[in-house]
């Protein structure tokens, strides 16, 4: 007979990882299917940024969801070092947006003034900073800054270290991490639980979560759920190592630990992530040495693309089914700043059988061309 798992997490990367490790921290007994590291991962062209400012701007409980997960991710961070002996190079000085000009300024204070207009979370502290405190904080600005917003909340990890520690913690607890199973099909099963088809063979479950990123759309259905998805591409430039000037992450810069720079926030509808576009990155690198004149006279020493995962909204979806009780998704784009959440809170969730309350407001229910079976179903409510 089959081996029978509490938990199927079809998804091995920062999403599904954070999940598994959360469920088999509780005990739970998880099996990890995932298409191994041979597939070009979200997880791995990430920007590393656990980012609040701005997140929630039209959806009031993403922006609590995201302060909640900043506040909760110094405990994670040293969870996993505990666990691991991976220092996941954490940090949470606070994050700027920069402007460039007076009409990004204004703008930015637009959504500065929305932010709280919709009911900002209780200790959000996202403020506009002038020209002159910006200096005290970041010394080498060019001339043409005028400003910027600042959060307490943000702050940046090493997200590659950071799924490393997730698998290796997933090792520790004796999870079932199986690479090279793509899931091709889930059934439901008449007396509850569930059997997922592989081209390795079949596995079963009793609880299954989907947290497959975009191909999450295509597996969804299977359960009588809903992931709209629309990726975006995004690219990012690494420069060579330089002495730590930048200790504040930005929102479209950021110095590593190892002392290199990142440089990214394009958003492409190509999906082709298979090589970059030099007048992306020629808009990208420009603003970045206007933003520090110093970047001016580094080498670039890596640039990539990568596909973001990306709901309809940009909001993130998580559901279960009425249809098929035991069936879970997760859609999300923060998948490095959601991490704490979802390893400490979802995957409580999930265990208990439950996605109501504070995560009511992320089901898929809120589009419009959501299936007859989620719109009428209370699973969530």
């Amino acid at each position: 007979m089959a081996q029978v798992h509490d938990v199927a997490v079809v998804g091995g990367g920062l999403l599904g990882a954070s999940i598994a490790w959360g469920l088999a921290r509780l005990g739970q007994k998880v099996v990890v299917l995932d298409e191994g590291d041979a597939v070009r991962r979200a997880s791995r062209a990430n920007f590393a940024l656990v980012w609040v400012q701005g997140k929630g701007a039209g959806m009031p409980p993403y922006a609590n969801w995201s302060v909640e997960a900043s506040r909760q991710w110094p405990g994670f961070a040293e969870a996993l070092e505990e666990q691991t002996g991976l220092d996941v190079h954490y940090q949470r000085p606070g994050g700027f947006h920069i402007c460039l000009n007076e009409d990004e300024l204004a703008a930015r204070q637009r959504v500065v003034e929305g932010m709280y207009a919709q009911g900002a979370p209780e200790g959000y502290g996202l403020e506009m900073t002038s020209r002159e405190d910006l200096e005290k904080a970041l010394p080498e600005i060019g001339p043409e800054v005028v400003g910027a917003s600042y959060s307490p909340h943000d702050g940046h990890v090493n997200s590659l270290r950071t799924f490393r520690a997730l698998h290796e913690g997933l090792r520790a607890f004796g999870a079932d991490y199986r690479p090279d199973h793509m899931v091709d099909a889930i059934e439901p099963q008449p007396g509850g639980g569930f059997v997922l088809h592989t081209e390795q063979g079949r596995v079963e479950a009793a609880k299954v979560v989907l947290a497959a990123g975009n191909g999450n759309e295509r597996l969804a259905p299977h359960v009588g759920l809903f992931a709209p998805m629309m990726p975006t591409r995004g690219q990012i430039i690494v420069t060579e190592r330089v002495r730590p000037f930048l200790h504040y992450p930005l929102g479209t810069l950021r110095q590593t630990d190892e002392g290199t720079v990142m440089i990214g926030d394009s958003k492409e509808d190509v999906l082709d992530d298979g090589e970059t576009r030099v007048p992306v990155s020629t808009v990208m690198a420009d603003r970045a040495r206007r933003t520090f004149p110093l970047l001016n006279r580094l080498n670039v020493v890596r640039t990539w693309s990568g596909i973001r995962v990306m709901t309809r909204d940009g909001f993130p979806v998580y559901d279960q089914s009425a249809s098929a009780p035991g069936a879970f998704v997760a859609c999300c784009h923060s998948g490095v700043t959601l991490a704490s959440m979802h390893a400490l809170d979802l995957a409580r969730r999930i265990r208990d059988g439950g996605l109501g309350g504070a995560l009511a407001p992320f089901s898929a229910r809120r589009f419009a061309d959501a299936p007859e079976t989620l719109l009428n179903s209370d699973a969530a409510a």
